[in-house]
């Protein structure tokens, strides 16, 4: 089915704008946002449950509010340059990292600096990536890490419980990571038909088909969600 593969052709046009510059590239926009579990309130049959001191503390998601959406094009892989790897950065500052999410190609180098005057560690057991880059702080060589394979990576500080951060390697630059409103773009996507993948850390993904334009835009919007509780 088309919607199930991306032709040889649209394939080559992709090489083609990435290593030649060609014109034949339009633009993905639209919104991405999280709803909550339908049927699920504080308080059920006249039971205000969360007024106990037993929940009192428990923190609950917010869903309007959720950030770090990243939407992203399936099933088109690109060769990784080793002479000209992508870089990035992800810094560990105020006891946390920053990004919380980083989106990057396959191929890409990443450095992590210790902006603190503590020690943090930097780590990962994902079976996509996984290192431990040891104990370092603020004025020490920053650590670098290379993600050759597309995959979720979930990083962690071997000292503090509430320090992590994901970096989602993808196999093609053509993604975005949402603003604050929850608006992407993605440009220079070669003409044709795609896949598109709306990810959240917490959430199912969604999944919708677009007709790129040799120019101009397409729409596509996403609503993330569990459904309805049990």
């Amino acid at each position: 089915m088309p919607s199930e593969r991306i032709s040889m052709h649209t394939f080559l046009l992709a090489v083609i704008v990435v290593f030649a510059g060609s014109a034949m590239a339009g633009t993905i926009t639209g919104r991405v946002r999280a709803r909550g579990p339908e049927g699920v309130s504080e308080s059920r049959n006249g039971d205000d449950s969360y007024g106990s001191r037993r929940y009192k503390f428990l923190e609950k998601i917010d869903y309007e509010g959720m950030q770090n959406f990243v939407v992203s094009i399936e099933r088109v892989s690109l060769p990784a340059n080793p002479e000209s790897p992508p870089k990035a950065v992800i810094n560990q500052r105020d006891g946390q990292f920053d990004p919380p999410v980083l989106p990057v190609v396959v191929g890409t180098e990443v450095v992590w600096p210790n902006q603190d005057d503590i020690f943090h560690n930097v780590f990962s057991m994902s079976d996509a990536c996984g290192f431990d880059l040891g104990l370092y702080k603020r004025g020490e060589e920053a650590k670098k890490v290379v993600f050759p394979l597309p995959g979720r990576v979930d990083v962690y500080c071997s000292i503090h419980t509430k320090m992590s951060c994901i970096v989602l390697v993808l196999p093609n630059p053509w993604f975005a990571l949402s603003e604050r409103n929850g608006r992407y773009a993605i440009r220079n996507v070669p003409a044709g038909t795609y896949r598109l993948r709306a990810w959240h850390a917490r959430l199912p993904p969604q999944f919708a088909e677009v007709v790129v334009p040799a120019e101009g835009e397409v729409h596509a919007d996403f609503v993330l969600g569990v459904g309805r509780h049990p």
